[in-house]
């Protein structure tokens, strides 16, 4: 195994972290970013655009690991922002009850993360700033809230995502 150690102990090598991710499930959290109304009603919701492994352009969630001795709140922030820019503004749940839960696995079947099996804790989080997209994101894409809950949806993304964003989508109250 790699000894380099990192200047961030919440953090593995590489090495580490490989090793890591075949023995035992990972946590993240997963955000779906929102934009609500006046009364407090969705209005859109944004996907991350991202280029896949055969270089197709593919819908992704606002996603990324709970690092050790960080809070959910932590990671939330720190992943919205890592995704979608300083300027996004999200207004974070005051509670750390997710919308919904969703558990990946590295085989077909089930939801599907293929390095590894992650148990993630979807968030839907309204902001009200300015996104933009960050890391390896292309481009952030607002679709009507009446779209996205759509089953059609699911073709945009990659291991069942799709249906995690309309499971944490239908916690919400239609208008």
């Amino acid at each position: 195994m790699n000894d380099v150690r990192t200047p961030d102990p919440g953090w593995f090598s590489d090495d580490e972290f490989d090793d890591v991710r075949r023995r035992l499930p990972m946590v993240y959290v997963e955000a779906v970013p929102v934009r609500v109304d006046d009364r407090g009603f969705v209005t859109d919701v944004a996907v991350l655009i991202r280029v896949d492994e055969y270089g197709e352009m593919r819908s992704a969630l606002v996603a990324g690991r709970v690092k050790y001795g960080e809070s959910i709140r932590e990671a939330l922030t720190r992943n919205l922002e890592k995704d979608l820019g300083l300027l996004a503004f999200p207004r974070l749940p005051l509670s750390p009850v997710p919308a919904t839960v969703a558990e990946y696995f590295p085989f077909p079947g089930r939801l599907v993360d293929e390095r590894q099996h992650a148990v993630s804790l979807v968030y839907v989080v309204p902001v009200t700033g300015e996104c933009q997209p960050r890391q390896d994101a292309l481009d952030i894409r607002w679709i009507p809230f009446e779209d996205a809950v759509r089953e059609s949806i699911d073709s945009e993304f990659v291991g069942g995502r799709g249906q995690v964003l309309r499971a944490a989508l239908n916690t919400i109250t239609p208008r």
